[in-house]
């Protein structure tokens, strides 16, 4: 066999640093439960037609296919991909599910999904992100708008990351002031003020003029809102001071109000008002989120959403929603690049359990039962070799304690102080500290 190398975008996670991220998903697990969502998981694949109908690319989703050519299977867009995101999908089981759903539906998703996209620092081919979503049907009062940020707030808060801002928009913005400035494709002007960071005022002047038709006046007025960003509702007399009025541009100006009110009064400073963010999926038709790192600003956004309203419809019937959604390994990623997480053991193991003599083993498996039986993580030493090797075996992984089975008594000992104590299976337990390994 030739030797193995890894592949470009598929991240394999050291003990270590599963360990790591198995806190952070149980942390974020915790505080959507907190908010009442509860979990889904979808299917991996979904009909290609579904996958690309709502703003994606082919050239980012990744076709299944039987290695044996099936000439009866189906083909086109009949066939299946693997999902790039967790709405498509999510947004096909509530159809699917309507009529044993109850509305609103408040639901998370933990959960892999896949994206053809150039891999590079924080930007993977096959990622976990952790989602949430409230549907309703027909209406979805704009409140719940408002709740996601909150909720994204407490979870990432409740992580050993660094501070985040959550900068919102609101599409209805740009789409009303766009028209209220005369352009007749929003959608194209969004999609290229979208890409601001990426190629500058400029360039995104040009791509205004080329796809949007926009003149030099409606760029540069497309420009001065973009560049709107305010900590509180203050933004709102920035964009009327602009001289563009449109309803559906006042109303995106009282949603957006909202957002930003109720996130400072719930936590001062987690949310920005910032007009440049625009979100390039064409389903979104609200508020719109991005989320960053403070300190790491420069590789983008680690978790996004928004609003939409008709991404999930069957007939006449309607299920608007709004959603969010973490880029958990993109998260992690970037902080196991800079060495800014790290773990206090690289075992969940707490006791190692030592042998004297193999024939004693029976005896050590004992009191490891009687030690797992009380919660804490436990194993037994693979050889019976002299106590100094047994201890170095546990240094070298990392247990901090040794118990020691003895015909007079057992004892226990602390291998990083030195502090040896008689201790019995079931009473001793070890500080709370110890019990599991710490995550910082």
């Amino acid at each position: 066999m030739s030797k193995p190398t890894p592949i470009s975008g598929f991240p394999e996670w050291t003990p270590a640093q599963r360990m790591i991220e198995q806190f952070v998903l149980d942390r974020i697990r915790g505080t959507f439960e907190l908010y009442g969502f509860a979990p889904l998981e979808t299917r991996s694949v979904e009909p290609l037609d579904q996958l690309l109908r709502k703003g994606e690319t082919s050239k980012e989703v990744y076709v299944l296919r039987r290695l044996q050519a099936d000439t009866d299977g189906p083909a086109g867009d009949d066939s299946l991909g693997l999902h790039f995101d967790l709405t498509v999908p999510f947004a096909r089981y509530v159809l699917e599910n309507a009529g044993k759903l109850q509305f609103p539906f408040r639901r998370y998703q933990i959960q892999k999904v896949w994206r053809g996209e150039r891999p590079q620092e924080g930007r993977y081919r096959e990622f976990l992100q952790a989602d949430i979503d409230i549907v309703d049907r027909d209406t979805l009062p704009a409140h719940y708008e408002a709740e996601m940020p909150l909720v994204i707030g407490d979870a990432l808060r409740s992580l050993p990351i660094p501070p985040v801002k959550i900068q919102v928009n609101n599409r209805k913005i740009c789409e009303g002031f766009y028209r209220g400035i005369g352009l007749t494709d929003p959608e194209a002007a969004l999609r290229a003020v979208d890409k601001l960071d990426k190629i500058g005022p400029a360039k995104v002047a040009e791509l205004l003029a080329e796809t949007a038709g926009a003149s030099e006046a409606q760029a540069k007025a497309c420009l001065a809102l973009a560049e709107i960003s305010a900590p509180d509702a203050s933004f709102a007399d920035a964009v009327r001071a602009l001289g563009v009025t449109d309803p559906l541009l006042d109303e995106g100006i009282a949603e957006l109000t909202a957002v930003v009110e109720t996130a400072a009064a719930h936590s001062p400073g987690l949310c920005v008002a910032d007009l440049r963010i625009a979100r390039g999926l064409d389903y979104y038709t609200g508020t719109v989120y991005e989320t960053q790192m403070v300190g790491y600003e420069r590789f983008g956004s680690i978790c996004s959403g928004g609003r939409y309203d008709n991404l999930a419809s069957s007939g006449a019937v309607r299920f608007p929603g709004v959603g969010i959604s973490i880029g958990v390994t993109r998260l992690l990623g970037l902080l196991f690049g800079v060495e800014e997480l790290s773990v206090s053991r690289s075992v969940p193991t707490c006791v190692l359990v030592a042998v004297t003599t193999e024939d004693d083993r029976p005896a050590s498996n004992k009191v490891a039962e009687a030690l797992r039986s009380r919660g804490i993580p436990t194993e037994v030493s693979p050889s019976a070799a002299k106590f100094g090797k047994q201890i170095r075996y546990a240094e070298r992984r990392g247990i901090p304690y040794v118990w020691f089975p003895g015909a007079e008594g057992d004892e226990v000992k602390d291998i990083r102080s030195g502090e040896q104590v008689a201790a019995a299976a079931g009473e001793w337990t070890p500080p709370r500290v110890d019990l599991k390994p710490l995550v910082g």
